[in-house]
């Protein structure tokens, strides 16, 4: 599973992260971005959690 944080979009809110660090983290540009290629094992619940907890819909996972 590939997570994508369309950066046109994101409001750097911060909620990815605190619902999946393990595939989402804030960077010095302010906006969320996706760690690594993939979702790790164990992750994918979280990062589907993140794509419908996110207030401007700039998460999505495949």
């Amino acid at each position: 599973m590939k997570a994508k944080v369309d950066q046109d979009v994101c409001i750097g809110c911060g909620l990815c992260p605190s619902i999946a660090p393990e595939v989402f983290e804030m960077r010095d540009d302010g906006k969320a971005h996706v760690i690594g290629d993939s979702v790790p094992a164990g992750s994918e619940d979280a990062a589907r959690e993140s794509v419908t907890s996110c207030p401007v819909d700039a998460i999505s996972v495949e």
